[in-house]
């Protein structure tokens, strides 16, 4: 059974970790992948932090995978900006492979950012916030399944 965004907005922070982590890197994905942030996981707030957000500060990331580069669609009218290096490499999490979003040296807004994310469903990948090493929040990228 396919998991969904709207799964993984009911998922305690111990559930996404364990998803997270027993999940592939799989591809790194390629063209425009819809963002939803995930606040307070496993709370009835969480949708409601999600469509604030959605709106006013972060809609997705646009991922070129041929020159591993992704821009983030940021504020209410979706001008993508904010870029970061994609590769993979070992996660901060578990040790093991995932596809890493690095903004350290692509962006003087962002440069203490680091995401991470696995695939966890066709289409459908988690990911994690770090500032510096210090974890932040979980958030969802949901791309056409053509396209992940």
């Amino acid at each position: 059974m396919a998991i969904t965004v709207a799964d993984l907005q009911k998922m305690s922070q111990q559930e996404l970790d364990a998803l997270f982590t027993g999940s592939p890197t799989g591809d790194i994905p390629n063209g425009q992948g819809e963002g939803t942030a995930i606040v307070a996981p496993g709370t009835r707030f969480t949708p409601e932090i999600a469509s604030l957000i959605n709106i006013f500060a972060w809609q997705g990331k646009v991922f070129d995978a041929e020159k591993g580069l992704l821009r983030n669609r940021i504020l209410p009218f979706g001008i993508n900006a904010i870029v970061a290096r994609v590769y993979k490499g070992p996660s901060w999490l578990d040790g093991k492979d995932c596809i890493v979003l690095d903004y350290s040296e692509t962006s003087l807004v962002a440069q203490w950012i680091r995401d991470e994310i696995r695939q966890v469903s066709p289409g459908l990948y988690l990911g994690k916030v770090y500032w510096n090493k210090a974890r932040l929040i979980d958030f969802a990228l949901q791309f056409p399944t053509e396209a992940a």
